[in-house]
Formats: structure tokens, C-alpha cells, sequence
């Protein structure tokens, strides 16, 4: 192959580009792009990809920006999506990975990753597992998941990269209730890391205590990269968000017939 000739894109089926047909224009609509750190996503092999999750909007982006690099995402992603017949296949056509949690197919999810990286895929994970709540858009405590994903891949060459997106809360806020439609006048900014050096944890025993911490541990990666892309320093800690319970209703005082 001819110098700085660029290597075939990764095949990525009918599906992938049917969505590309939307994906593509929609970002391209809403927002400008910038994108560092792109030449750190190799042109094949197996990828973790770990990010942080600020909007609803953000697989939109992603997937552009992971495509972009020649690469076919594949998400993990709630299993719920899958409840709608078109959206499923859509799903199911693209490689995306179910998550079922609470459930006993939980640690299925997992098993789907780790077959993808095993044919040298991308998957791409939201180890929050759902949109932050930190009122600061900073990353808040994280499922274990990619954790246990990482350490159960460690003796596999698989590449763990932190990367970092800002932007796409400015275009639609599901818990404000916002959504600003002006053509480009948001700037979407992505950034990849470099990758994660992980050897230090290969051969230990694989636990919850270490699937925390390897956890913590890329999270803040990717904490760092989302300051150096906002220009601020990210917190020491994950902000912890905890669900209210309804308060119980109080019983009416009874009243004293006379």
C-alpha cells in the first residue's frame, strides 16, 4: 500500500449506512464539529471505547464521530430500545449490544461485548448508564460494567481508550426540557485519549472491588479529557446521585366525634 494511502473501512453492512443516511445530516445540521485525537483510533482490532453521557443526543454523535474514523460503532445500550419492531431492527442490523439490567440476562451484555472484541470490534460504552445528573455536566458514579468487561478482556490486545464529549446538552436537555433547533450554532467537540495502561491489573483475581477501581480509574480519564475540552479543572470526585423515594402520605388526624 502506497505511504499515507488509507486502509479499507471496516465493513459494517446495510444497516450501518441506512443510519448514516440520518445520522449524517442531522449532525451536520445542528452543530459544528471538533474532533482531536482521531489518529489514536486504530484502523483495526478490538477497542473499548469509554465515554461520558450528557444527552440523548450523544450515540447520534458518536456513532458519526466513531464512523467518521472508519470504524462500526457498537453501543451497549438499554433494552429497552428494542421494545420498538423498526427501532429493533435497526438495532439488531447495526451490531448494537442489549443491556438488560436487573435482570439474570444482565451479565449477557457483557458476554456480547467481549464476543465483539473478539472480532476485533468497537464497543463503545456509557459506563454511567444513563444521562448524568451532576448539575455541572461532569461524569457522575459509574456502573462497574466496563470494569468487568475490561478485566475479563485484559489478555486479549484490547485497546482501552477515554474519550470526551461536550456540546450536544446545548442542542436538547430531556431534564430541562430543552431543545434548541438553530442550524450550527451549537459546536460539538469530541476528544480520544491515550490509550489506558492497564497491565498492572493483569493476573490479579477479578472482583468487585477491582472492577471498581478499574472502573474509577478510566472514568477519571475521561473527567480529565472533558475538562481540557470545557477549559476547567474536573472535580476530585463523581458527583452521586441518588433517587428520591415519594414521601409517604401522613395519615389524617382522626377527629373526635362529640
Amino acid at each position: 500500500m502506497a505511504k499515507g494511502a488509507r486502509l479499507p473501512r471496516e465493513r459494517s453492512g446495510g444497516w450501518v449506512w441506512f443510519a448514516a443516511s440520518f445520522f449524517y445530516p442531522l449532525c451536520t445540521l445542528l452543530a459544528k464539529r471538533v474532533n482531536k485525537g482521531t489518529e489514536r483510533m486504530p484502523a483495526r482490532g478490538p477497542v473499548i471505547l469509554v465515554m461520558n453521557h450528557i444527552s440523548h443526543l450523544d450515540p447520534v454523535y458518536d456513532a458519526v464521530f466513531v464512523h467518521k474514523t472508519r470504524r462500526t460503532p457498537r453501543f451497549l445500550a438499554k433494552s429497552s430500545l428494542w421494545d420498538k419492531r423498526f427501532v429493533s431492527k435497526v438495532l439488531t442490523g447495526t451490531g448494537q449490544i442489549p443491556v438488560f439490567r436487573g435482570t439474570m440476562q444482565a451479565r449477557e451484555s457483557l458476554r456480547h461485548a467481549s464476543e465483539a472484541l473478539e472480532q476485533g470490534r468497537v464497543v463503545v460504552v456509557y459506563p454511567e448508564g444513563t444521562i448524568t445528573r451532576d448539575p455541572d455536566g461532569w461524569p457522575m458514579n459509574s456502573r462497574t460494567g466496563v470494569g468487568w468487561m475490561t478485566l475479563d478482556n485484559l489478555d486479549k490486545d484490547v485497546l482501552v481508550l477515554p474519550a470526551a464529549r461536550w456540546g450536544t446538552l446545548s442542542i436538547l436537555d430531556i431534564y430541562k426540557k430543552k431543545f434548541r433547533f438553530v442550524p450550527r450554532a451549537a459546536t460539538v467537540s469530541t476528544t480520544i485519549g491515550e490509550p489506558v495502561d492497564l497491565s498492572a491489573y493483569k493476573g490479579k483475581p477479578v472482583t468487585n472491588h477491582l472492577a471498581r477501581e478499574v472502573t474509577d480509574l478510566l472514568m477519571h480519564k475521561v473527567a480529565e479529557l472533558l475538562g481540557e475540552i470545557r477549559g476547567e479543572a474536573a472535580p476530585a470526585e463523581f458527583y452521586r446521585y441518588t433517587k428520591q423515594k415519594p414521601a409517604k402520605a401522613q395519615p389524617e388526624p382522626e377527629v373526635e366525634k362529640g
